[in-house]
């Protein structure tokens, strides 16, 4: 079961938990807390919005600003934006041909599979090329410009190493503690999409199993 809560519930959820002296942990990775038992089982996970920064022991303040990107990647399509205060202060998407229109498949798949390629393939694979290194200079520019608090990022398995190989290099690695995966499906990356994404990120989401319902009574 799952329940979406705003920001001003988020914090009254954080103060329970410490009032209430539930055992917790907080993941930031997943940017979660997770409520335990005593035997260390999950009971409850509690994902916090984007934009609201806590420690280890759940300090926080209202007040804080978090700045953040939101990378959407997909084959041959990618929206990023740059958000301070919760607005976007710059956007860009790009397309790009790179995916196989018989097959539907993208042409990184395509050589993986079949390791040749002949002329349409190869403009395709220049395609590629070009297209992350288009995404990692304009990364680079919100991280000579800003100060990046948190990475959102979305971009399937086969994508990733991608990212991180490109000649213009990108300015975090994968185990850089701002990057952060974001946990929902998302759909072919355009500008509507990057703030729908935002709208979810900024949300609160308790995740409980129907057997823990009296854990989330007393949280909300």
């Amino acid at each position: 079961m799952n329940q979406f809560i705003n920001r001003e519930e988020v914090f009254q959820v954080i103060e329970s938990i410490l009032d209430l002296e539930l055992n917790f942990r907080y993941d930031l990775a997943k940017h979660q807390i997770i409520i335990l038992d005593d035997l260390e089982t999950e009971l409850l996970q509690f994902r916090l919005p984007i934009d609201v920064a806590v420690t280890s022991t759940l300090d926080c303040n209202e007040l804080d600003e978090v700045n953040y990107i939101i990378l959407l990647i997909q084959s041959g399509s990618c929206a990023l934006g740059y958000f301070e205060e919760d607005e976007i202060l710059d956007h860009k998407v790009f397309k790009s041909y790179m995916v196989r229109k018989k097959q539907g498949k993208s042409q990184l798949s395509y050589l993986n599979s079949k390791g040749k390629s002949r002329a349409g393939s190869r403009i395709r694979l220049a395609n590629t090329i070009n297209f992350f290194e288009n995404i990692n200079e304009r990364l680079q520019e919100y991280f000579d410009e800003y100060e990046i608090d948190r990475v959102a990022m979305s971009c399937s398995t086969t994508l990733i190493p991608y990212v991180f190989s490109s000649k213009e290099v990108c300015p975090f690695d994968k185990k850089d503690e701002r990057l952060y995966k974001i946990p929902k499906h998302i759909h072919t990356p355009n500008y509507e999409i990057l703030l729908n994404t935002q709208r979810y990120l900024l949300k609160g989401e308790l995740i409980w199993e129907e057997e823990n319902d009296s854990i989330k009574n007393q949280l909300i």
